[in-house]
């Protein structure tokens, strides 16, 4: 019962606040917080109060009814008839004797009389002890103490009640003083949590806008931190995260500039040996022989243009997808490379000393970069040369007999559709190394190139190495 009217609870407040802003929120529940606060200790603070006026008032009734025991206990030990209560003068409040029989007799004169019940009664009975209980009589509300009243002819109880109109009074006194102070305290909080809650999101609303800016403007500027706290922090990361967009976008643009003028170039030739077919097919200009070369031509053109094609989908989709990981041994996919390259090179001899290393990878992704580093070595080498391939702790090292590299071409030999003044005849999209680098990263691993002394370009690629059976634990 509790737990589904807690949940509606929870509903129909979150419909309410689901429409307003979020300063709102927080100024809406920072009063619903400092309102329920001074509830529970207005409450905690009123029950303690009521309690102790009430056992001070039940302490002073005890002492006047003690009081008025001892003054009957005199008057009967000096010999006089009755009780003679006359002589208390209790104008006050109403004194009476309680017989441990339920009898009473009250002050002569006063109108009100409470009757006694169970707890008067065996305060009589047992001679000791007292009681307290509030009372009403004739529309008053009285608080009302017995205690003994120790005589020999029988058991006797005093029983005196004073009217709680003055606990009333102050007990209404401090309700109202609890109210307005709780009232202008929830008005309070919830003026300074609207203030606080403006001065606090104002990093928010920047960002909002900042956003906003970057949608409608297509400006990736970064916004100004003007702090060092958790919303100073979530500005930085957006700042990264805008510069690495404007990365991502400049790199997309010189990609599809650097793909387009590298695609123009089999494009136009392309076009031009087909006009020369077209042409020959109406007029007959071509020599005999010439029709089968520029077709041989075509189809080259169309090789080199498919393997760019290829180039830039895969670095597209790597630039795009993250594929899952998976235990494997380098040594086999670098097996696996070197005999995709010993087809495209039949001639020459491959120097292969390979040790198991276990790494986290994947294997197709892998294959392309390290076929593509081989490509590169039997592209440079003579018929007859050797490559060499060693992989050994983690780093694949490849080296082939080919002229080197230039030590000015040797920071962009990564860059994508880069081509050194030695390879602008050769074939290939430029994109061969590019790929390596980029899967190589994605990997956690480096790779970087040289000369080696009286050979030719040197790789290495290194990949961290990990324990499989640590791992699959």
């Amino acid at each position: 019962m509790i737990g589904s009217w807690w949940i509606r609870f929870r509903r129909g407040l979150g419909r309410l606040l689901s429409g307003q802003s979020l300063q709102w929120r927080l100024a809406f529940m920072t009063g619903a917080s400092v309102a329920l606060s001074v509830l529970l200790v207005g409450s905690a603070v009123f029950a303690i109060t009521r309690w102790s006026l009430l056992e001070q008032l039940d302490r002073e009734l005890v002492g006047v009814a003690q009081s008025a025991a001892r003054s009957i206990q005199q008057s009967v030990a000096d010999g006089q008839d009755g009780f003679r209560l006359e002589l208390l003068g209790s104008a006050d409040g109403l004194l009476s004797v309680v017989s441990s029989d339920g009898t009473v007799v009250s002050l002569p004169g006063e109108s009100a009389a409470i009757l006694p019940q169970s707890d008067e009664i065996a305060v009589a009975r047992l001679r000791s002890g007292s009681s307290a209980r509030t009372v009403i009589a004739d529309g008053i509300t009285y608080r009302a103490v017995s205690v003994p009243l120790n005589l020999t002819d029988g058991d006797y109880a005093v029983m005196y009640a004073r009217p709680t109109a003055a606990l009333e009074a102050t007990l209404a006194s401090l309700w109202l003083v609890m109210v307005a102070a709780g009232i202008l305290g929830l008005m309070t909080s919830t003026i300074a949590a609207l203030w606080t809650a403006q001065a606090v999101l104002a990093p928010v609303r920047r960002l909002s806008q900042a956003v906003k800016s970057v949608t409608q403007t297509d400006q990736l500027n970064p916004i100004r931190i003007y702090g060092r706290d958790d919303l100073g922090e979530l500005t930085r990361s957006f700042n990264t995260m805008l510069k690495s967009l404007q990365t991502s976008r400049e790199q997309q643009t010189q990609l599809i500039a650097d793909a387009g003028h590298e695609l123009r170039t089999p494009l136009t030739s392309m076009r031009t040996n087909v006009e020369l077919l077209v042409a020959d097919e109406k007029s007959g200009m071509l020599p005999d022989g010439a029709r089968a070369v520029i077709l041989a031509d075509v189809a080259a053109q169309l090789g080199e243009f498919s393997a760019l094609i290829g180039d830039l989908v895969a670095l597209t989709r790597d630039d795009h997808l993250q594929r899952p990981h998976e235990p494997l041994d380098l040594a086999e996919v670098v097996d696996s490379a070197i005999a995709r390259a010993k087809r495209r090179g039949p001639g020459i001899h491959f120097d292969i000393q390979l040790e198991p290393t276990p790494i986290m990878g994947d294997a197709s992704t892998l294959e392309r970069a390290i076929t593509n580093l081989l490509d590169n070595a039997v592209k440079f080498s003579p018929p007859d040369g050797t490559i060499t391939v060693h992989l050994e702790g983690g780093a694949l090292t490849v080296i082939d007999d080919g002229p080197g590299i230039d030590e000015d071409d040797l920071p962009l030999i990564f860059d994508r559709f880069f081509r050194s003044d030695k390879a602008r005849n050769t074939p290939g999209t430029g994109l061969g190394l590019s790929i390596v680098l980029h899967t190589t990263h994605a990997h956690g691993g480096t790779v970087k190139a040289s000369n080696a002394p009286g050979r030719g370009a040197r790789f290495v690629l290194r990949l961290p190495v990990v324990d499989l059976v640590e791992h699959e634990q």
